[in-house]
């Protein structure tokens, strides 16, 4: 029996989706984490169109991945510019495996535009599944297992990668 879209309010991936689910919205995040936060320099660097952009800038707003704060340039009207809030701030461990992702199975060919590493040691960052103890756990042994939001009870355990590739 097909699940209904309603279901799909249970399921953190959907209901994150709907927040970041376009290619405008996850570079707009990706921008404000590279400390641009007014509308001229989004649409100055993404070149994205004008309404897109308005769009986008109050669905973020709106689901509280940034907060807008009124400037005033001397002699011009009121603007705004646009900031991650604690949940845009979260975000970072999502553009760094979008980004980790990218680099290893979609190369440019020109090497990584961006590197995450330890601000202060410049050590080089990645993305892992790491235990309560800090260990880190290979993704080959992640089971991905039904948690208590789930109302359909014929969905079981999915077994780790490794046994599912290979």
């Amino acid at each position: 029996m097909p699940r209904r879209s309603g279901d799909d309010l249970r399921c953190s991936i959907a209901r994150t989706i709907q927040v970041l689910g376009d290619r405008w919205t996850i570079l707009i995040v990706r921008e404000c984490f590279r400390g641009r936060t007014r509308f001229s320099d989004f649409r100055r660097v993404l070149g994205i169109p004008t309404d897109i952009l308005t769009s986008r800038l109050g669905s973020l707003v709106d689901a509280g991945v940034l907060e807008r704060r009124g400037y005033r340039e001397p002699g011009a009207r009121e603007r705004f510019d646009y900031h991650l809030t604690t949940a845009g701030d979260a975000l970072l461990p999502v553009l760094g495996a979008l980004a980790q992702w990218g680099n290893d199975y979609r190369p440019s060919g020109h090497g990584p535009s961006r590197l995450y590493q330890h601000a202060l040691t410049g050590e080089a960052a990645t993305i892992a599944f790491v235990a309560p103890d800090g260990r880190v756990i290979d993704p080959a042994d992640i089971a991905i297992v039904p948690g208590p939001g789930e109302n359909d009870p014929s969905i079981g355990p999915i077994r780790p990668l490794a046994a599912s590739h290979g």
